[in-house]
């Protein structure tokens, strides 16, 4: 297996998964309890990476972060470069198509919870904050730790987005499932083979051990 991309696919698997669990965290909490107008628009904004194919939100991205665009030129001068072919680039893309892959685990987590519970904290004289940290994180964590597994996971087997934003740049932004196409290209099936056996394997133990530690079945 190619060990220069093994570590770059864990690096953005753990990029992505911690990025996502912080911005994440706080929106699905507010969808959980929020009844507001259009919300079931923000949902379905949330959701279209499941359906749009990832070679057209590779595509969006590419043109959101050309060096012309407002994201392109704010990436030039905080970090010093551009994201397209970049890993700080593939970590934007990343987050951006495991979204639901985090949220919806993340708000079926909050959703279990009784209100009573939130209600009562609140009658104890703690605060929104408090409430969130002390009480609804643990409350929710068979949902939480459903997404950030599921996201880590899904992370690792990344493609279209990758390859539309970062290309294959051996140490930058060549990820696994990248060398996979590389090797299938070159004819060299047997290393092909060896890496996807690998990550079939390491999908059913993600999957099992998601399962096994939330003790139920958490909408993916």
């Amino acid at each position: 297996m190619d060990s220069a991309a093994l570590s770059v696919t864990f690096s953005l698997a753990v990029w992505t998964t911690l990025v996502l669990a912080v911005i994440g965290l706080p929106i699905s909490y507010g969808l959980a309890r929020a009844s507001f107008p259009g919300r079931f628009l923000v949902e379905a904004l949330i959701s279209l990476p499941i359906l749009l194919p990832p070679t057209v939100i590779g595509f969006y991205l590419l043109l959101a972060m050309s060096p012309t665009s407002p994201l392109g030129q704010l990436s030039k001068h905080a970090l010093g470069q551009s994201l397209p072919f970049s890993f700080p680039g593939i970590v934007l893309a990343s987050v951006i198509y495991n979204l639901p892959f985090t949220i919806r685990p993340f708000i079926a987590g909050f959703a279990s919870i009784d209100p009573i519970m939130m209600d009562a904290a609140a009658c104890l004289g703690l605060s929104r904050w408090e409430s969130f940290i002390r009480i609804a994180i643990p409350l929710a964590w068979p949902g939480i730790i459903s997404g950030m597994v599921l996201t880590f996971a899904h992370t690792v087997g990344e493609f279209g987005v990758v390859l539309m934003v970062g290309g294959s740049i051996p140490g930058v932004t060549r990820t696994l499932s990248v060398a996979i196409y590389d090797d299938v290209q070159a004819l060299d099936y047997a290393a092909a083979g060896q890496t996807s056996l690998a990550l079939v394997i390491f999908s059913i133990i993600v999957l099992s051990l998601t399962y096994a530690l939330t003790g139920r079945r958490v909408p993916l």
